[in-house]
């Protein structure tokens, strides 16, 4: 069994076929996907293909590229929802800001208030984050102390192989690999797995995007957590059984509310 632990299945790009996509995905083993909030306007479509399929499940949060869609009263009636098992994704991400100081420091406070806002509300909901980080580790890892995060735990979904955020895993924070792994370009990665407590291992595909070898170029799909799962346990001198059951309990310890709702068939 595997878990797909970050997958945009409400992406546009899996509009005309997410049916045969996740029966695919199922057939080969991937038992669990969980669709990461990341854009409001596609909260309902994700929670309707959660209550369509058993197996999947959603979480509402709002990426910081689109921190000012957020709205807490329309978080809050999607993440009543039994299936909605997570808050995210959520968190900090600097490689897009404005060239002017001005504008670059305004949509840095901007981002670190809704992060902020999201991290309160997982405490209180006491549901796991979904956290993205991108050329902001410094600033993630101070809020989500400064937010007493470790009282959730989480996921650092796309973990980017920097060691400043492996204490993380002391406070109850998951590390996300995904196709990176298998990129030529991964040597940072590469290096840094093993110093992640395996216990804290999470396998995902952040499909449609960052299709892992040698799909790369394609369009990624939940089914090709294979891939990821192949190139994990040849790192970590683990079998591919092995390696498939470690990520699955991971998953369950994190989300808990996977384990309250019974993985069945299609």
């Amino acid at each position: 069994m595997i878990i797909d632990t970050h997958c945009h299945l409400d992406d546009i790009q899996f509009r005309n076929d997410v049916d045969s996509v996740i029966q695919n995905a199922y057939e080969k083993g991937v038992q669990g996907i969980i669709i990461p909030g990341a854009d409001r306007e596609d909260l309902s479509y994700a929670q309707e293909l959660s209550h369509r399929y058993e197996h999947i499940f959603f979480a509402a949060g709002i990426h910081p590229y689109h921190h000012e869609q957020y709205d807490e009263k329309i978080l809050r009636s999607f993440l009543k929802d039994e299936k909605c098992i997570a808050v995210g994704e959520c968190g900090l991400d600097y490689f897009r800001l404005p060239e002017d100081a001005h504008e670059k420091e305004f949509e840095k406070e901007q981002q670190h208030h809704i992060f902020a806002k999201q991290i309160a509300l997982a405490r209180e909901l006491k549901k796991p984050l979904i956290v993205h980080i991108r050329d902001a580790n410094e600033d993630s890892k101070r809020l989500l102390q400064e937010g007493n995060a470790g009282e959730v735990g989480g996921v650092l979904h796309c973990y980017n192989a920097s060691k400043h955020l492996l204490e993380l895993a002391q406070h109850g924070f998951y590390f996300g690999i995904g196709g990176v792994l298998t990129f030529k370009n991964a040597k940072n990665l590469v290096e840094v797995l093993p110093l992640i407590p395996r216990e804290k291992l999470l396998i995902e595909t952040d499909a449609p995007y960052l299709t892992p070898m040698p799909h790369r170029g394609e369009r990624n799909e939940p089914a090709y957590t294979l891939l990821v799962a192949e190139k994990m346990a040849e790192l970590l001198n683990m079998s591919v059984t092995e390696l498939h059951n470690l990520t699955s309990k991971n998953a369950f310890t994190l989300f808990k509310a996977l384990e309250k709702i019974k993985l069945a068939t299609i």
